[in-house]
Formats: structure tokens, sequence, C-alpha cells
């Protein structure tokens, strides 16, 4: 008997069935050759926008915000595997993740934190004032770099002569801002931005208060 034979009243095995039946349910649910994911592709391009932040911004990213509407659940939880959480503000239409608040659990830290200059926080803190007097008439906050440098200019040291150099320093600032997506360049304009609505959810009405009473004394001269 050679082992191509089928034996009378024995099931007939095909060692490689299972492999290529295995491999055939790969090929039709993944979306490239060994991909073992499990969701879709709007759906990862959601979640890799919110890994890659800062936000996704139902405006400016009207496709992924309408995915991560509707895939809210799968997306939190994913997130939650890499110790992160989903902040979402569906007024604003605006979506950002922060490291969970674990408490005494040591954690790994997935999101890097960006090192913020006096510089670099006063202007955050300009840009969120002009972002809740726009909210307060209904329209879209928009600043020209000419605006920043000349409030920023308050918070010059008196008796700096070196004008040049603060400014180079409030233009880094300004680079740097708008690497994280806090300000996008408007369309057609070198020097005007539009500040994104995430930034409201990263300064409390407390913490506006108290940074702009504590930067007003500074620039007084009451405090070093």
């Amino acid at each position: 008997m050679s082992w191509s034979e089928d034996v009378p009243g024995e099931e007939t095995i095909d060692p490689l069935n299972g492999i290529e039946s295995e491999q055939s349910e790969q090929s039709e649910n993944g979306l490239f050759a060994g991909d073992t994911g499990e969701l879709p592709l709007d759906t990862r391009r959601a979640l890799v926008q919110l890994l890659s932040g800062p936000s996704i911004d139902g405006h400016r990213h009207s496709k992924l915000w309408s995915v991560l509407v509707r895939d809210e659940g799968v997306i939190r939880k994913r997130l939650a595997d890499l110790f992160l959480e989903l902040v979402i503000d569906r007024d604003l239409q605006t979506a950002f993740t922060r490291q969970f608040d674990s408490g005494d659990l040591e954690i790994p830290t997935l999101l890097r934190r960006a090192q913020l200059t006096f510089i670099d926080s006063v202007l955050l803190l300009y840009l969120r004032q002009q972002l809740a007097q726009a909210a307060s008439h209904g329209g879209r906050a928009v600043v020209s770099k000419a605006d920043i440098v000349e409030h920023l200019s308050l918070y010059d040291r008196q008796g700096n002569t070196d004008r040049a150099g603060f400014d180079k320093r409030v233009y880094a600032s300004i680079e740097k801002i708008k690497k994280y997506n806090i300000i996008q360049r408007i369309r057609a304009s070198d020097d005007r931005f539009e500040v994104s609505p995430t930034l409201k959810l990263l300064f409390s009405a407390e913490e506006i208060q108290a940074l702009t009473t504590l930067y007003q004394r500074m620039a007084a001269g009451e405090e070093e």
C-alpha cells in the first residue's frame, strides 16, 4: 500500500489544511501581508493620530473625528492597554491622550513631556486667553506673529538692550508650539495662526487665573 492510497473507513488528513485555512483567514481580514491586527483601517488611522499627537480636531480631521466617535469604546480599550486615557470634548470636537493617574502603581510612560521655557509658558497662556475671548464671541481664535511678539515683549527684562535676541527666543517658542499643533498656520498666510481648541482642555480656569496673576506681577517687576 502506498501513502497516496486511502484507507477504507478512515478519514484522510491533510497536514497543511489547518495552516492554509489560517493563512486564508488572515489574508481576508488583514490589511497587508502578515497583518494580524483586528481594527479596520480608518480606526487604526484615528488611533495613530491620537498617539502621534497632539490631538484629533474635528474641524481639521473631520473623517477621523467621525471614526473616533463611532469607535470610541474600542479606541479607549486599546489606549488603556498602553496606560493612556482618552480625553474627548464633543462640544469642541477635539480629543487627545494623556497618561493615566495610576496612583502608587508604577507604570511606564509612553508620552513624552515637553520641556517648557518661561517664554513658552507665557505664549501658551496668551493663546489660551485668545481662545477664551474668541469662544465668547462664537468665533475662531486667530493670532498673528506680530501680536505675539508685542504681547510677550511685556515680559522682556527691564533694561535689556538685546531686543533682537529676545525676539529670536519668541520666534523659537512659536515654532515649538506650532510643532505640537497648538497653533496651525492659516492657509495663504505666513504669519497668522489659528489656535487649536485642544488648548482649552490643557488649562483649567483656576490655572489660567493663577498664571495670569503671577505673570502680571512679573511683568510689573514685582517677582523675579
